[in-house]
């Protein structure tokens, strides 16, 4: 029931030092695709003061993140909820941060415009929208290996693939959101840090 994702492992900790300095130090955090749930457990231990909400569009996902949850055992940690970023309702009415990682390229376009719209609904000003994954940039080199992982992305579906970071930026600002932060992250990835204005 539980599933690995072995680069879980090696980002929680990367992606933990920027949340320390992005996330409210209480409230709820709505992690978006939560994926194994790895994600979920890792950062509900190291941040207690926070209620973490994992959820997933995948049956198989939403069983592994109970799974684990179940293990973990952590009173900060909710049960997963089924959300697809897509879908016109978001099951959650409020919360105070919205973590999204590694979704934006293996997901429609459509999704990433829901992810904001939703947050737009569910935030309070200044609450963040973090996003982490490979991007594509203007005025970057792009790392072979993100160029390969892109070319196959799109060939196992074309409404896939790395998005540019330009491209998030006014799906963003449409949604009242402006772009407060970049971080350079370990294997070619990043995090962007989107706030309302």
């Amino acid at each position: 029931m539980k599933r690995d994702a072995p680069a879980t492992a090696r980002n929680s900790a990367p992606i933990a030092a920027i949340l320390r300095q992005e996330l409210p130090p209480r409230g709820l955090v709505l992690e978006v695709a939560s994926g194994t749930g790895q994600h979920a457990v890792f950062f509900a231990r190291i941040f207690p003061d926070l209620d973490w909400q994992p959820s997933d569009l995948d049956r198989s996902a939403l069983a592994s993140i109970d799974a684990y949850a179940a293990e973990a055992g952590l009173d900060n940690l909710r049960p997963a909820i089924a959300f697809d970023a897509s879908a016109a309702r978001c099951p959650l009415a409020k919360a105070d941060a919205v973590l999204c990682i590694n979704m934006v390229h293996i997901s429609p376009w459509e999704a990433t415009a829901g992810l904001f719209g939703h947050a737009a609904e569910m935030l309070e000003p200044a609450s963040p929208v973090i996003l982490y994954g490979p991007y594509l940039e203007r005025k970057v080199e792009t790392a072979p290996s993100n160029l390969a992982f892109d070319q196959s992305l799109r060939t196992r579906d074309p409404s896939w693939g790395l998005r540019r970071v330009e491209a998030v930026d006014e799906l963003a600002l449409r949604a009242g959101f402006e772009r407060t932060a970049r971080y350079a992250m370990p294997a070619n990835n990043l995090m962007l840090i989107y706030r309302c204005h």
